[in-house]
């Protein structure tokens, strides 16, 4: 059974998000890794966005998400689950499952190294422009 996809409601917590490190990749010329821990509130969401270049992988510490990439099916991704999103990918839902709990992933995302040291944090996500 498909799951109903949830609408985004700009009313609803936007999460959290945490830097945790950064690491030039000495055996990748070019390319950096940023670790981003992502706390959702209750009913937590984000709106459409996408990630530029950047290569990203995301695990869920605690709670569940509801995950639309680009016209793939929407998941429940849980506790101890992960997913993988390749540069340009469209992230379409990201939003907590939980109307009480939270949610906690550890997101890392790997990009050049000059686009993150010119432009900070702000280029790791991309926020569709309706919804700015």
């Amino acid at each position: 059974m498909a799951l109903q996809e949830p609408v985004y409601d700009k009313t609803r917590p936007f999460p959290v998000l945490e830097p945790l490190y950064q690491y030039k990749l000495i055996s990748c010329p070019g390319k950096s890794m940023v670790g981003m821990k992502v706390l959702f509130a209750p009913n937590g969401s984000s709106p459409p966005h996408r990630h530029g270049n950047a290569f990203v992988t995301a695990h869920v510490l605690e709670g569940s998400v509801y995950n639309k990439m680009n016209d793939d099916p929407m998941k429940l991704i849980k506790a101890g689950e992960s997913w993988y999103e390749a540069p340009g990918c469209h992230h379409k839902i990201s939003d907590n499952a939980s109307p009480s709990e939270p949610a906690t992933l550890l997101v890392t995302f790997v990009l050049d190294t000059e686009t993150i040291e010119k432009e900070g944090y702000s280029v790791l996500i991309q926020i569709d422009e309706e919804y700015r």
